[in-house]
């Protein structure tokens, strides 16, 4: 499906058309069109250009195509009608603050799950969408696999002190919690598009076991309680903020490289 986001108050998207899967033939396109990171979609009635942001982009998405065309053309022929039935009039939530946090949208609670429906404003639809990235269905896989949780200190960039929380790491987020027992999270941050390394002696963190977040001005730092726990919270955050072929080289180097 190919769809744009609405000018609606509720900013949902629209579908604008679909290309069945069964008999989907794909090819590279960068010379035809001279568009980098292009290449053509091929439909028994129309075809479709499309270009991805980096070659590292279209890589996930010429990859995750060729295996949806290989599981249509195993399947029982096109099935029109169930595509249409199901897609043509979804909508998508309302629009949520993802593009635009702050320090004070992780010391709130505007993305509580009290209020979580099947379809949330920052769901990774969304996410994707205003960080400009793509999730494959490997790097699903890997997030799916890595899931944590546990006590960390948490920094903002320009704040002083400390704050304890308990954190969960699952579906590409963080949310944080005040103590272990409560039921509804204070806030919440979806990492995709975020980076992940340590702090360098510029930042005067000064301590052990810190990491640090950072997506454009977006600057968080967490200390966690031992080394072994700094490990595994670095280890299941690349899997959100790492694509899976990056994952791939940096397990080929050395184990300590983030």
């Amino acid at each position: 499906m190919y769809t744009s986001r609405g000018m609606t108050a509720s900013n949902q998207f629209k579908v604008h058309g679909q290309l069945p899967l069964y008999g989907m033939t794909i090819r590279e396109s960068e010379d035809e069109w001279g568009v980098p990171h292009s290449f053509t979609l091929f439909g028994q009635r129309q075809s479709v250009v499309v270009a991805a942001s980096s070659a590292s982009e279209m890589e996930k998405w010429v990859e995750d195509i060729k295996m949806a065309i290989e599981l249509a053309d195993k399947c029982n022929g096109p099935s029109a009608e169930i595509l249409s039935s199901s897609f043509t009039d979804s909508k998508s939530p309302e629009e949520s603050s993802a593009d635009q946090e702050s320090d004070d949208d992780l010391s709130t609670s505007q993305t509580s799950l009290e209020r979580q429906t099947p379809h949330r404003g920052n769901t990774t639809v969304h996410v994707c969408w205003h960080r400009n990235t793509s999730v494959s269905m490997v790097d699903f896989s890997v997030a799916l696999e890595n899931q944590l949780s546990g006590n960390l200190l948490r920094k903002f960039k320009n704040s002083n002190g400390w704050q304890k929380l308990w954190v969960v790491f699952t579906n590409f987020s963080l949310f944080f919690y005040k103590t272990h027992q409560d039921e509804y999270p204070l806030a919440s941050l979806p990492l995709l598009g975020y980076s992940i390394t340590i702090p360098s002696e510029s930042e005067n963190i000064h301590k052990d076991y810190v990491f640090k977040l950072h997506f454009k001005s977006h600057v968080y730092y967490f200390r966690s309680e031992s080394e072994y726990t700094f490990e595994r919270w670095m280890e299941v955050i690349r899997s959100a903020t790492c694509s899976s072929s990056h994952i791939r080289s940096l397990s080929r180097k050395e184990p300590h490289v983030y």
